[in-house]
């Protein structure tokens, strides 16, 4: 094993130990804090945008006069900023808050202790990758004080729209370079510490099941990002040097032929973007369900079903991430066998994302369950997930895709995979792993009054938008579709999801509280709270630097609960054979 983290001890300084620090214990710590905070900002402007949906043409109340006589004259919100709201509330809320928590967060925090190492493959490395999602994100939040706003063309950013639009585009694109940079560092600094630096006995099928799911993001993230940096650099040419990679010849905007050459795609840039942005699901899933199975295993005292099978579907989704992203294009006339193909391959990758809910839910039965915390998160995750991907089935499939493309069932169906799904499971986590980061335990009571009103209100946000999106409410529209006869039966849903939201945002009051007020408290919680099996919990609480007094070495499989030979009803995988059989 590699000595990185021993090989010096001298005291370091403020700035180096938790600002500039190299030690990914910190590094996950930045990540999921600075992740959390836009989470916040991002919801926060989806909640402005439910004012808007909910009392279309209403002054804003008490905050109204806030944002200014450009973007709410009369404390009314303009349709520009509308769009803009909701290109960034995208966009925050995916490549600012969720994949940063999830695999910068927990990924660094979580996988080295996971797998007995004493810090990441390249902790300088580790650093540049932290401050590049962190430039990244000041320059996306920098450019809401520009004179015109922020991007405005959707998190999707499609041209010819895109190209045309003012100067917080190019801002939305820089900031996207430094995110791709970001988080190609972390995948090859994820993928070389996985392969080199497993603890002496510490077979691949050996790891934690959260570890082959950032294993395989990993992958993902290396492979699926260049393709975006490259159009997101196409378009930047485009914006400020004059090329015409995505602008096609002929184009008349406000009754004027645009002179442009060289015959550019629209469609080039979707193709691009999508495929990114499929395997950017999986990114944001993955470390979701790997969370999951750690607290299912953890709290219901038994092996996880089916871990070979897990292990085995997740390689496979993987694989076949990378071509399913046309089903995002079904009505940019892609023709009739391209569109079977990419509908036959949707269904085919379906069946892993069953396989893995189906050994989750297996693992419960027969279970000696402990209703924590951590595990009513996990458990709210398998049928929210599940409702996320049944939903998702109709759009795979190009006749129902016609009606339903850019309605509000398309928002209700992804939401369930992130929502309810994926931050869910990110809760679960954070209360999981609160005890080994910090040493203290998160309150109980606040952790179930943060999680009851919160399962409710997310489901009343999201469930109403699938009526929607059937009855053919389209999504993006500033009046939220009052204009439209075929919306009128379900407008009123509108103030439903909005009071929901506002409620939502209410039940995060509860975690702030137990996240910060737990730091304070006096008692440890100790180095194994939860009697867990998995090497993290061989450290102490918190970790020291270079994590591990002695290097661990593992005797057994991940997820030895109750075993019949052992006296107690778990048995570490840190633990040598011949105190086991004392201890029983």
């Amino acid at each position: 094993m590699s000595d990185t983290g021993h090989d010096h001890h001298e005291e370091l300084g403020f700035w180096r130990k938790y600002v500039f620090s190299v030690d990914h214990k910190v590094i996950g710590i930045q990540y999921s804090v600075t992740g959390l905070l836009f989470l916040l900002f991002g919801f926060s402007l989806m909640m402005l945008m439910r004012w808007q949906l909910a009392y279309p043409g209403q002054p804003l109340p008490i905050l109204g006069g806030l944002f200014g006589p450009t973007r709410m004259p009369g404390g009314i919100m303009t349709p520009d900023f509308y769009n803009q709201l909701g290109a960034m509330h995208g966009t925050i809320m995916v490549f600012l808050g969720v994949v940063p928590l999830a695999v910068g967060g927990f990924g660094n925090f979580v996988v080295p202790l996971q797998i007995g190492a004493p810090d990441m493959a390249f902790p300088r490395m580790n650093m540049m990758s932290y401050w590049l999602y962190f430039v990244g994100g000041v320059v996306m939040f920098g450019s809401f004080f520009l004179p015109e706003g922020p991007a405005q063309s959707g998190w999707t950013s499609y041209p010819p729209l895109s190209n045309l639009a003012s100067e917080g585009q190019t801002w939305w694109l820089v900031g996207m370079l430094f995110l791709i940079f970001s988080s190609l560092l972390g995948a090859v600094n994820f993928i070389t510490t996985i392969i080199q630096l497993r603890a002496d006995g510490l077979t691949f099928f050996r790891m934690p099941f959260f570890v082959w799911a950032q294993f395989v993001t990993s992958f993902l993230l290396l492979l699926a990002f260049p393709p975006l940096q490259a159009a997101g650099t196409f378009q930047l040419m485009d914006r400020l040097a004059g090329t015409s990679f995505f602008m096609p010849e002929g184009l008349v905007v406000s009754g004027q032929v645009q002179e442009l050459a060289g015959g550019g795609s629209p469609i080039l840039w979707q193709h691009l973007f999508w495929f990114l942005a499929h395997p950017e699901v999986y990114v944001l899933v993955l470390p979701a369900m790997g969370i999951v199975a750690e607290v299912i295993a953890n709290n219901t005292r038994k092996p996880l079903w089916g871990y070979k099978s897990m292990v085995y579907a997740t390689v496979f989704l993987g694989f076949m991430s990378f071509i399913v992203w046309a089903h995002h294009m079904y009505l940019t006339g892609m023709g009739t066998a391209m569109s079977s193909f990419f509908q036959t391959t949707t269904m085919i990758i379906s069946i892993p994302s069953v396989v893995i809910l189906t050994a989750l839910i297996l693992s419960l039965w027969g279970g000696s369950i402990r209703f924590t915390t951590p595990m009513l998160f996990a458990l709210a995750f398998l049928p929210m997930f599940g409702i996320g991907g049944l939903t998702g089935l109709p759009l795979g499939l190009s006749a129902p895709d016609i009606h339903l493309h850019d309605t509000y069932y398309v928002i209700g169906h992804f939401h369930y995979v992130v929502a309810p799904g994926t931050i869910f499971a990110l809760f679960a986590g954070i209360y999981y792993w609160y005890p080994k980061a910090t040493g203290r335990q998160m309150s109980s009571f606040l952790g179930k009054l943060h999680f009851w009103p919160s399962f409710i209100f997310i489901n009343g946000i999201f469930a109403p938008m699938l009526i929607q999106g059937m009855a053919g409410m389209q999504r993006r529209l500033y009046d939220g579709g009052m204009i439209y006869g075929h919306s009128q039966d379900v407008l009123h849903w509108h103030k439903v999801i909005s009071f929901c939201a506002w409620g939502l945002f209410l039940a995060q009051i509860p975690f702030i509280i137990n996240f910060f007020g737990s730091l304070r408290k006096p008692k440890e919680a100790g180095n194994n709270p939860w009697q867990a099996t998995t090497l993290e919990w061989a450290a102490p609480s918190p970790p020291p630097h270079g994590n591990f007094a002695t290097e661990p070495v593992v005797y057994r499989d991940p997820y030895e609960y109750s075993h019949p030979d052992h006296g107690e009803d778990y048995l570490p995988q840190f633990q040598p054979d011949a105190v086991a059989a004392k201890s029983a």
